[in-house]
């Protein structure tokens, strides 16, 4: 892979988990943070996927890969769980409403 093609996917993976970190810290709505958290989680993925790549050790790197994805799955379920809970409870998924939660 040329330096280009590489220095160019580490921009963009940067620019994915600031936009995801941004997600994270401008909002109150839990369905946004969840995105931010996905889109910042897939910049981790990029990045492991690149080092395997210069590394030699894909298969190492794919294996890294589905785990992570695993990991994003369950905590998208969890929190999307809270995230219907909140609204039903509440009829809105402001964050701020979390204390208020009880069971």
């Amino acid at each position: 892979m040329n330096p280009f093609v590489e220095t160019s996917v580490l921009v963009v993976g940067l620019m994915l988990i600031v936009a995801g970190c941004y997600c994270l810290i401008r909002t109150y709505h839990l369905l946004k943070i969840i995105i931010g958290i996905e889109v910042a989680m897939k910049a981790v993925s990029m990045f492991i996927i690149l080092a395997g790549f210069i590394n030699g050790q894909n298969a190492l790197a794919q294996t890294f890969v589905i785990t992570v994805i695993v990991i994003e799955v369950v905590l998208a379920v969890v929190a999307v769980g809270i995230a219907i809970n909140l609204y039903r409870n509440y009829g809105d998924m402001d964050i701020r409403n979390l204390r208020k939660l009880k069971g």
